[in-house]
């Protein structure tokens, strides 16, 4: 058994420092915070044409109610968790151990799949950070992606995956996923999601009509309707009106309450991932440790197979349509028990969130207004009032990709003088607004705006982190025992930009992909888990009885009140600290950015990360705000590593210093020189990549003549 260190707030495992380095095709987002190399796809177990998890599921585990010492009884394999040696101490109110077979952090679409499936094969224990249902797929508003209209195609969606991707994507993870997406999303019809269904004009039947696909062959659930956003070159996007994620979470969430197997634990902060040692197989995750942030408890979750479903890291900015929720706590806590990162760079900016002449909330939630509302016919407005996207990109217009209307705005934005542009949809009219566009419209109406009445102002905000653990095709890290899906990982599927509607989608495909190899893994470690599991328990409430001693050592010296002020300070300090991290970042790694203001930025979060860990490290039991900061301090610097590192500008990343791309396509090994695919020969050519692409030689002329043309000829 490795030593484990006994402090909570400490990473879990200590190892030799390895040098960084790089091959050539895979790319500087291939640094894990500068302290490893990740293998490219062809060294990769599960990376290939042929790579694929196992399609025969593991027989399920044997189940038994287990006694813990926390006072609770859970499932587990009856060979393969530890019942408390005799004589041992119970655990105290503050401190506590719970053994599952499978531990899940997070509770969106990709963690509440993967519990649902894997409940067949064991018990469950779903840990979420606040409320079930307070996490990102409640607050996605857009859809999820589907092809299921027949005059669509699964290669067209995985062309303008590939293209929004800048062709960084991995071919395998794209291919997969635009292919076993529609058959999962239908399942969610079937599972109970109430999505948005197609008017069928009389006569017609069921089957076709544009914006109305067949829910299935033969389904007695009506044709679903589908809309239609920025990179998609066909309607693909199934929807619930414009409240699709939550209703998503609705549909899983009251599944998974029911379901006997799983036991769902909220308001859990996670500290760092549990490392221990198999017999046969080395070291492995086994685990979380987390905080009660409503109590202060301290529980350690043992389990044979963790899944990460924990979210991006939006709150590293301070304008963000993230909930509070998303502080990089899943990245931060993989990175630091030895489970590469990669493509941190890729940070995607929505271009449309509301500007509302107030602050945002205190978090830097800003509400969003989905793409869907550009794929029904929205048009950006400037100052001037001017329709500008034909300007940069003539030939998708507002339905370009995400990061292309980003930086189109930013610069009308910079040119103007202004915080916002504007976005219109009157033309469209009250009746389809309201119908299409309910929760957008009513957000709108109570904050006294009417959006069929006049334009909205819409600036970007960060959005997406396209980057994060690097998980193969069946979600597994290099970390056994550890698998991720979803916005926390890196799965290859949204290269350097993401494709509008495709998180839902990801997270949907890969959490479904990783039960079986997790659940074979779970089976084979039963077996030999039983030391490693019942050394990892008592190495915790040891840890506990030290920091209890600890505690009522210093309440004696300087008095109870001396004791709460102290760690109340030490509160405070982290959220003041945070609010430099969060400025810092906009600055330095905003939408368009400069090589010395990384440079600069980078040495700043440094610092700030070292001084947070130190903090985490000096408290016998840091706070859910230094537990947070510590996270976003860790995800913030490898950002900013990984954007230096980079020397080109592509999708989510343009750096004014390096504006040429290495330019991939169909034909020129698309695909194969980004963060994970195999060696490809040199480029062609290196071409230029402006801000934008090249408008048409008559909008170079004349824009605005061109434009009001435009608006001539479409009124």
């Amino acid at each position: 058994m490795m030593m484990l260190c006994a402090s909570l707030g400490a990473s879990h495992a200590t190892r030799a420092p390895q040098r960084s380095r790089r091959t050539r095709g895979s790319g500087p987002s291939s640094l894990v915070m500068g302290r490893g190399a990740i293998a490219r796809s062809a060294d990769h177990p599960t990376r290939g044409p042929d790579a694929r998890p196992a399609v025969v599921a593991p027989p399920p585990l044997r189940r038994l109610r287990v006694p813990c010492r926390a006072g609770l009884s859970v499932g587990g394999p009856t060979d393969g968790l530890p019942v408390s040696p005799a004589g041992s101490p119970p655990s105290s109110p503050r401190c506590s151990v719970e053994t599952t077979d499978f531990l899940v952090l997070g509770s969106g679409i990709a963690g509440l799949s993967y519990a649902l499936a894997v409940a067949e094969h064991g018990s469950v224990a779903v840990v979420t950070k606040a409320a079930a249902d307070d996490g990102c797929t409640r607050y996605a508003q857009g859809g999820i992606c589907a092809v299921l209209d027949p005059r669509d195609s699964v290669a067209a969606h995985a062309h303008d995956t590939m293209v929004a991707g800048a062709w960084l994507n991995c071919p395998e993870a794209v291919a997969a996923v635009c292919s076993e997406g529609p058959a999962l999303v239908l399942g969610l019809a079937r599972l109970g999601a109430e999505f948005t269904r197609a008017a069928v004009p009389a006569g017609r039947g069921r089957g076709g009509g544009p914006g109305g696909a067949r829910a299935a062959s033969a389904s007695p659930i009506p044709p679903l309707h589908l809309t239609r956003e920025g990179g998609h070159s066909a309607r693909r996007v199934v929807h619930a009106a414009d409240a699709t994620g939550a209703e998503i979470e609705r549909a899983l969430l009251a599944r998974a309450r029911a379901h006997p197997a799983i036991t769902f634990h909220e308001h859990r902060v996670g500290a760092d991932l549990v490392l221990g040692e198999l017999p046969g197989g080395g070291r492995a995750c086994l685990g979380a440790d987390t905080l009660d942030a409503l109590t202060g408890r301290r529980t350690r979750f043992l389990a044979l197979s963790t899944m990460l479903a924990t979210g991006g890291a939006g709150q590293l900015y301070p304008v963000t349509t993230n909930p509070g929720v998303a502080t990089g706590d899943g990245m931060a806590m993989a990175a630091r028990a030895g489970a590469p990162l990669e493509g941190l760079e890729f940070v995607q900016f929505h271009p449309t969130a509301l500007v509302a002449g107030e602050p945002a909330a205190a978090d830097g939630r800003a509400f969003l207004i989905s793409e869907a509302v550009r794929g029904e016919g929205g048009r950006l407005l400037n100052a001037a009032g001017e329709r500008f996207m034909a300007r940069y990109d003539a030939a998708r217009m507002e339905l370009a990709p995400r990061d292309v209307v980003a930086r189109a705005i930013h610069a009308e934005m910079a040119a103007a003088g202004a915080d916002h542009v504007l976005l219109d949809v009157r033309h469209l009219g009250r009746p389809a607004i309201e119908a299409h566009f309910p929760t957008i419209a009513a957000r709108c109406a109570a904050m006294g705006l009417d959006m069929a009445a006049a334009p909205l102002p819409v600036a970007p905000a960060q959005h997406y982190m396209c980057g994060g653990v690097r998980a193969g095709l069946g979600g597994e890290t290099a970390l056994p025992g550890l698998w991720a899906a979803g916005e926390v990982a890196s799965s290859g599927l949204h290269g350097a930009n993401r494709l509008a509607s495709n998180s839902l989608l990801e997270g949907l495909v890969f959490a479904a992909r990783a039960v079986a190899p997790s659940a074979a893994h779970a089976a084979r470690a039963a077996a030999g888990a039983a030391p490693a599991l019942a050394e990892l328990r008592e190495e915790f409430l040891s840890a506990g009885r030290r920091a209890r001693a600890a505690e009522a050592e210093r309440a004696a010296r300087d008095g109870p009140a001396v004791a709460a002020e102290a760690d109340s300070a030490a509160e405070r300090d982290a959220a003041a600290t945070r609010r430099r991290l969060r400025a810092l970042m906009w600055r330095c790694a905003g939408i368009v950015r400069r090589e010395a203001d990384m440079r600069e930025g980078l040495e700043e979060v440094a610092a700030l990360r070292a001084e947070a860990d130190a903090g985490v490290a000096a408290t016998a039991r840091p706070g859910r705000a230094a537990l947070e900061l510590r996270n976003l301090a860790a995800v913030g610097e490898g950002v900013l590593r990984a954007a230096l590192a980079r020397r080109e500008s592509r999708g989510g990343h343009y750096c004014v210093d390096f504006p040429e791309a290495e330019v991939a396509g169909p034909g020129a090994a698309a695909g194969e020189r980004g963060p994970r695919g195999r060696p490809a020969p040199p480029p062609k050519k290196a071409l230029r990549a402006p801000l934008f692409p090249p408008a048409p030689v008559a909008a170079k002329k004349s824009p605005r003549g061109e434009l009001a043309r435009r608006r001539s000829a479409e009124t």
